[in-house]
C-alpha cells in the first residue's frame, strides 16, 4: 500500500501544472484573464486565448494581477522588479517583490514588461523584407530588394538600425547594385522630445558615385508611440561626403527633415507606413533632395506579412532633375 501510495504521488508530482493566467480588471466590471505581454505607451497588451492579443487603455483598468516576475518602470530611469502584482483599490497595483508591498497608481506607470537576462527593460522589434519586381516590355526589368529594420530601447535610449540591398538586372545587364546602411541614436529628454545622432553609408558598384557617408545631429519630437502605431519628426544638420568612381571627392553640409509614421488598423492586421527624408544641401548645385516610402503591410500569421511599397527619389538641381519611382511587392518576416 505504501509503495503503491509512493507511485500514486510521483505520478501526480509529474503532471505538469497549468499556467496560472494574469488577469485584468476593467472599472466598467469587466474581468479578463491571459498574459500580460506589454504595458507602455498607455496601452496594456494582453495575450488571450479566446482573442490573439488584445489591446487595452490603461486609463479603463481598475487593478491587475499576476503571479509572474514583471519589471515595472514608472519613468525612463526608475523601475522595480516586483515577484508578483496583486490587486489593489481601483487605478491602483499592488508590487510584491519580498519587502514591504508597495501600492502604485496604475497612471504613474509607464511600462510593465518581463524582465530580460541582461538589459532588464529591453525592447527589440525588427523585420526582414523581401521585394521584388518584374517588368517584360520593350525592356526586361529584374529588381529585388533586402530590407532590414529593427529598433531597441531601453531606458531613455532608442537604438535605430537598417540595412538595405538593391539588385537591378535590366536586359541580362546589371543596372543596379547597392548597399545602404543606417544607424541612429535617440536621447528622450522628456517622454516626446529627443536628440538625435546619425551615420549613413551607401555603397554603389556600379553608379559613377560609389560612396556616400552622412554624419547628423539634430533635436526630434516623437508624436505618439503605442501598440497601435508610431510618428516622430526629426531636424538635423548634416554632414556629407562623396566619393567618386575616377577617385574625387566632395564634401558639402545639409539640413534634412526626416520622417517616421506607422499605424495599424483592422484588429492589428494591416499596417501603414510612411518614412524619409527632405534635404537641403548647403551648395548651388543642388536645390533638394527627397527620398521617400510609403507602403502598407498585411499580417499573415503572427510573424509573417505580404507588402506594397513605392519608393520614391528625387533630386533637382542646376544640371538636371532626376525622378525615380517604382512599386515593389514583398514579404517579410517580424519579430
Amino acid at each position: 500500500m505504501t509503495v503503491s501510495r509512493s507511485l500514486l504521488c510521483l505520478a501526480l508530482a509529474a503532471i505538469p501544472t497549468p499556467l496560472i493566467a494574469d488577469t485584468v480588471w476593467l472599472k466598467n466590471g469587466d474581468k479578463l484573464t491571459g498574459t500580460i505581454e506589454l504595458v507602455d505607451g498607455g496601452k496594456l497588451l494582453l495575450k488571450t486565448d479566446y482573442a490573439g492579443s488584445i489591446t487595452l487603455d490603461l486609463h479603463k483598468v481598475a487593478t491587475l494581477e499576476s503571479e509572474r516576475e514583471l519589471l515595472v518602470k514608472q519613468d525612463d530611469f526608475t523601475g522595480e522588479r516586483a515577484k508578483s502584482l496583486k490587486p489593489a483599490g481601483e487605478g491602483q497595483v499592488e508590487l510584491v517583490n519580498g519587502e514591504a508591498p508597495k501600492v502604485v497608481a496604475l497612471a504613474s506607470i509607464a511600462q510593465i514588461l518581463p524582465p530580460k537576462p541582461l538589459v532588464q527593460d529591453l525592447l527589440w522589434t525588427g523585420r526582414v523584407d523581401f521585394s521584388a519586381d518584374y517588368k517584360s516590355a520593350e525592356n526586361d526589368v529584374k529588381d529585388y530588394d533586402i530590407d532590414l529594420a529593427t529598433q531597441a530601447r531601453h531606458g531613455a535610449w532608442r537604438h535605430s538600425f537598417g540595412a538595405e540591398y538593391d539588385h537591378e538586372i535590366k536586359d541580362d545587364e546589371k543596372k543596379t547594385d547597392r548597399v545602404e546602411l543606417d544607424y541612429d541614436l535617440d536621447r528622450f529628454l522628456t517622454k516626446q522630445f529627443f536628440w538625435q545622432g546619425q551615420l549613413k553609408y551607401t555603397h554603389d558598384r556600379l553608379d559613377d558615385l560609389q560612396i556616400q557617408r552622412t554624419v547628423g545631429t539634430g533635436p526630434g519630437y516623437q508624436f505618439w508611440d503605442d501598440a497601435l502605431g508610431a510618428f516622430s519628426m526629426a531636424g538635423l544638420l548634416n554632414r556629407n561626403d562623396f566619393v567618386f568612381a575616377n577617385g574625387e571627392s566632395e564634401h558639402f553640409n545639409s539640413a534634412a527633415m526626416e520622417w517616421d509614421y506607422k499605424r495599424k488598423l483592422i484588429g492589428n492586421n494591416i499596417e501603414l507606413y510612411s518614412q524619409g527624408e527632405l534635404g537641403a544641401p548647403f551648395i548651388d548645385e543642388i536645390d533638394y533632395i527627397i527620398d521617400t516610402e510609403a507602403g502598407v503591410r498585411y499580417k499573415l500569421n503572427s510573424w509573417a506579412a505580404l507588402s506594397l511599397k513605392a519608393e520614391w527619389d528625387k533630386v533637382v538641381s542646376e544640371n538636371g532633375d532626376t525622378d525615380e519611382r517604382r512599386y515593389m511587392l514583398g514579404l517579410g518576416v517580424g519579430w
